[in-house]
């Protein structure tokens, strides 16, 4: 395939964030490496397979970068200055509407100016898309940040097949309705032809929303706008590269850094994981607490047990993260004086970023999984835990407000909000037999490896390119 960038393409995916992380090297020399993370995760192979653009911001403020080709397929940087970070990315993407999508956990914030540099930046990405888009291409939109992409670019190039897909939550009408600019967001999304979400229940929220516009009707998936125009509205539960997480997982180096892992950890009887970004969407003070209570209690030994919780960083210039950061540390610190001995922790709290071959070293160890957010549009963590593991001697322990909870059926599911139940289950989840959990795992395992991230992305852009 050619190296050149592409004047137009037929297929471009739009979200925040590119695919890569910059990298200098010691003599100054510059590359560019595919960055982890579940949109990368998940578009990448798509991308690949399918060649055409990815257009999204690259990380720094202030800069601009020009395109280039990766990896099969061409990147245009879109520059944003220090400013609109502040304002449409820590401010309105992440202040306003991720608390505002994930049921108001925290208040959100609404800013006027947030408001204005989020229109600006969304447009910016819009002009992008329409100068790289050929007759008829297909562009698919990533996520809330770019919620009124699919309506600038409808009103630039007409001719386009637009998709968006929103992988957080999407709130029902009494939340939605306390944002002052609610009625521009849904008429920003109904610029695509197709719209999908996590769950049956968040589309059900948006075609309720978007039948009280004047002129659009709404019923059973589909909207008919005024313009004369159809958008399908329909869940499309997202995955993972099941096989790719597999095989990375029983390479010998990832059992070599498992041997490790287990070494540095005491070589306990048991190892409890929980692997979170650091969010208060997570629950990580519901599940932190839970586990202490439980080794308080004498329930769980700590010269027997290890619960390791991985905790990533995020957002840390947004004050409700700093706020959780030292709530976390704080509450570790407390279990650790009281239960295990320097020798033995209880508690191993990990605050960085992991290469994906150590996170794949902590799923092969892990005995019991903890996946408990407070709510979660999908959580790829489940799916990947899952995917890691070679026997049938585990357990995984799922929050029933996460979207995985609908197709993990056979999960230990918990309330994370009760933490007396949160306890009882994990408790079971320990103690069950081997028989019941091996006949959990496996039917979770062919969910995993029959649903894949392959599958989702054909599914979504069969429906797309059929409309």
């Amino acid at each position: 395939m050619s190296e050149t960038v592409q004047d137009k393409v037929d297929f471009l995916v739009i979200a925040n964030r590119l695919p890569v992380d910059r990298k200098i090297d010691d003599d100054g020399n510059v590359s560019w490496k595919s960055s982890p993370g579940g949109l990368v995760t998940a578009l990448e192979p798509v991308m690949q397979r399918k060649g055409g653009a990815w257009i999204g911001w690259h990380g720094a403020p202030d800069e601009v970068v020009e395109p280039f080709h990766h990896d099969g397929y061409d990147i245009h940087p879109v520059p944003l200055s220090a400013q609109e970070v502040e304002e449409y990315y820590e401010g309105f993407s992440n202040a306003t509407l991720w608390p505002l999508y994930h049921d108001c956990i925290v208040e959100p914030v609404f800013h006027r100016e947030w408001w204005d540099a989020f229109q600006k930046v969304n447009k910016r990405f819009a002009e992008q898309a329409a100068r790289q888009a050929s007759e008829g291409a297909t562009v698919w939109v990533q996520d809330y940040q770019l919620n009124l992409v699919p309506k600038y670019l409808r009103q630039m190039r007409p001719d386009l097949r637009i998709g968006f897909f929103l992988h957080i939550p999407f709130p029902p009408i009494e939340l939605y309705s306390r944002l002052p600019w609610r009625e521009e967001l849904v008429e920003g999304l109904l610029g695509a032809d197709l719209v999908g979400f996590q769950t049956p229940g968040a589309a059900a929220n948006f075609q309720r929303l978007a039948k009280r516009r004047p002129g659009v009707t709404a019923a059973r998936g589909r909207a008919h706008t005024p313009d004369g125009r159809t958008v399908v509205i329909r869940d499309f539960p997202i995955s993972i590269d099941s096989r790719g997480f597999h095989e990375l997982a029983t390479s010998e180096k990832v059992k070599a850094e498992a041997i490790k892992l287990r070494e540095d950890l005491g070589n306990p009887g048991t190892i409890i994981f929980g692997v979170d970004r650091l969010d208060y969407t997570k629950g990580l003070r519901q599940r932190i607490r839970a586990v202490g209570e439980l080794f308080k209690e004498g329930k769980l030994d700590p010269h027997e047990v290890v619960f390791l919780q991985l905790a990533t960083p995020s957002r840390e210039r947004v004050e409700e993260y700093k706020i959780l950061r030292d709530d976390i540390n704080l509450l570790v610190g407390q279990i650790n004086s009281k239960v295990g001995t320097i020798a033995n922790r209880a508690l191993v709290y990990r605050n960085e970023s992991v290469p994906r071959e150590v996170l794949a070293a902590m799923y092969q160890v892990a005995d019991l999984m903890l996946v408990t957010p407070v709510r979660d549009g999908m959580n790829l963590v489940a799916k990947e835990y899952i995917a890691c593991r070679s026997n049938d001697d585990s357990a995984l322990v799922l929050s029933e407000f996460a979207g995985a909870a609908r197709e993990l059926k056979q999960a230990y599911m918990v309330n994370p909000y009760d933490i007396d139940g949160m306890k009882a289950t994990i408790m079971k989840a320990l103690t069950d037999s081997p028989k019941l959990k091996a006949r959990k795992m496996r039917a979770m395992r062919r969910q995993v490896f029959d649903k894949t991230i392959d599958v989702w992305a054909d599914s979504f852009l069969t429906e797309l390119e059929g409309h």
